[in-house]
This record gives structure tokens, sequence and C-alpha cells, in this order.
């Protein structure tokens, strides 16, 4: 039993067994709400552990809408998160992107629309550090999750008109209108294999193909793992970084088994909706490139090395079913 779930026991004594199903019944779309709110599966379980801890302490019987209350505690736990994780990014070590989340993960939310699996892709998620914190509180609850205006104003004690403004203001600000593309397991393989593909053709002209012409490239390392510091911008800048990555010789293939701890292995993946490479060794993701297709090629690839951001994921991994590895030699 690992220590935060001898603490969920120890509190859930406390509760009648249909208040702990009550909470238990809403842990799914609260783990949602917050990964959209954070970025970050890891401070998404805290939030909700913080918000359950509340739960045991509140004077239930009076609490006349549940899922109400318990959205506006995770909901403001979130907004003191969202404030002291700025502070926090302003030394954060080169470029800042969020935790990926392997595809069937609850901690995605509803994705019943193409609209709501957008919201959840790397690429939105990285665009929503540009909202405040209000800004990104009301859109994450109107656009992924329905709630009216009057019950988002409640929530954040603020007008209905105070809120409607809120939410114009944010969606101008991420300004995410654009042609969706719609990614599959299979056709998410096939992306990836080609990008590959590409990758390592020893010429640029392939990947400027599959590239936007302000296609961008953004890695994490979070200071831990090597990882360009700053974002690598425009079709053949892109493409020829990435041609110095992928075109292996023995002393690169050396140098990449020496950073992931051994022989590693490629395999194409569905992540936050979107198709991605992961760079697995024998137990562990070590690496997920994620790539965001639209309409007119790929327009970003977001890299996360970050160890500390890959823990869920390869979890995750380790619990799934794969297919075979992509060739990269």
């Amino acid at each position: 039993m690992t220590p935060r779930a001898g603490v969920l026991n120890c509190w859930a004594m406390t509760l009648s067994s249909r208040e702990v199903d009550l909470f238990e019944g809403s842990r799914g779309r609260l783990e949602a709400i917050a990964y959209r709110l954070l970025g970050s599966a890891a401070d998404a379980e805290d939030a909700v552990q913080d918000t359950f801890l509340r739960w045991q302490a509140a004077d239930r019987e009076h609490i006349e809408t549940p899922e109400a209350w318990l959205t506006k505690v995770l909901t403001n736990l979130c907004l003191n998160q969202l404030t002291s994780a700025r502070s926090r990014r302003e030394t954060y070590v080169g470029q800042w992107l969020p935790e990926p989340v392997l595809a069937g993960d609850r901690m995605l939310g509803p994705a019943e629309t193409a609209e709501q699996r957008e919201q959840v892709s790397i690429a939105v998620l990285t665009l929503m550090e540009r909202l405040s914190a209000n800004e990104r509180a009301v859109y994450v609850l109107r656009e992924a999750f329905g709630y009216p205006h009057g019950e988002i104003a409640q929530i954040l004690d603020v007008t209905e008109t105070n809120c409607q403004q809120i939410y114009r203001r944010a969606k101008q600000h991420l300004g995410t209108d654009r042609t969706r593309v719609e990614i599959d397991a299979a056709a998410a393989g096939k992306i990836v294999e080609e990008f590959l593909a590409a990758a390592r053709s020893g010429d640029t002209e392939p990947l400027v193909r599959l590239l936007t012409d302000d296609a961008v490239n953004v890695a994490d390392g979070g200071g831990q793992v090597p990882a360009r510091g700053t974002p690598i911008i425009g079709a053949l800048a892109v493409a020829r970084f990435l041609r110095g990555v992928f075109t292996l010789t023995d002393a690169k293939r050396a140098l990449y088994r020496s950073l992931v701890g051994g022989d590693f292995a490629v395999y194409a993946a569905v992540v936050n909706g979107g198709p991605a490479a992961l760079v697995v060794t024998v137990d562990r993701v070590v690496g997920v490139m994620s790539l965001d297709v639209t309409s007119g090629g790929v327009a970003a690839i977001h890299v996360q090395v970050n160890p500390d951001k890959l823990d869920r994921i390869t979890r995750q991994w380790v619990a799934s079913e794969r297919g075979e590895p992509l060739g990269i030699d």
C-alpha cells in the first residue's frame, strides 16, 4: 500500500460508504478538470487528494449539491496552484511543456467531440499557459465540461456577465480556431512512421513537405536531461535540426544509449489525442515526441524528456498492449 493510499483509507474510515462512493464517482471528472487546469497529472492527483480531505472535513449533511461543492473546492485549489506554479516556472530551466498522457487515461476526461479532444492536446495545453488563472478555469469548465456560465460564476465568485467576458477573452487569447484532424491509433502509427522516415532520410526536403511553414519544435528537459533551451521556428530550421537528431551514426547511437541508460526502441502511440513517438527502454518511457497535426501539416513538435513528467505515462505504457517498435537504424 502506498503512503497516499494509506492516508486515503485512514480518512475514509470517518466517512459513510455512500459518501466515499459519491466522491469516488466524481474522481474521474475531478482529475480531468485538474489536469486541464494544471497541465500536470501529478499535480492533478494531488489537487484531487486535497479535495477529498476537505470533503472528509466538511459538514456534509448541509451540502445540497455535492458535485458542485467538489468542483468548486477543486477549482479553487487549482487556482491557488496555478498562482504558485507561475512563479516556479519563471525559474524553470529551459522550456516548460505539459505532462503527456497516453490515450485511454481517464485524466484526459470527456472525448466525445473533436473540440473536447483538441482541448487536451499538448498544443492547446501549452497555449493555455497564456491565460490568467480565471481565464483558464472558465475556458476549461465551459468548453470541456459544458458548465453553464451561471454555475461557473458561482464556482469562481464572479458575476455571470463577468464570467462571459472572461470566457470571450480566453478564446481570443488562445486563437485555436483551425481545421482539426481526427487521429485514431492506426492513423497515428502511419503519421509517426512517415515522419520518422522523413527525418531519417538524410535530406531536409521530405520533412519540410510534412511541416507547416511556421512549424515549431519545443523540448522540455527540466534541467535534468539535455534539451534545447529555446524553440526552433520555421519549417527549414526544424527540418535541419531533426535531420541531425535522427541521422544516426555509431557515435550518436552510443551517446543516446548513455543518455537513456541502455538500449531503447521507438513506438508509435496516441498521446493527448494526437500522434506521438515514444522512446522506451526496458521498463521506462524516456521520451515523448508529440506531433501537432493540422490540415496544413505538422505545426509543432513537442518533445518531453523531463523524467519527472514521464512517471504516469510509463505506468500506462507498462500496463498497455503495444505494437511492434519502429525501426530507427
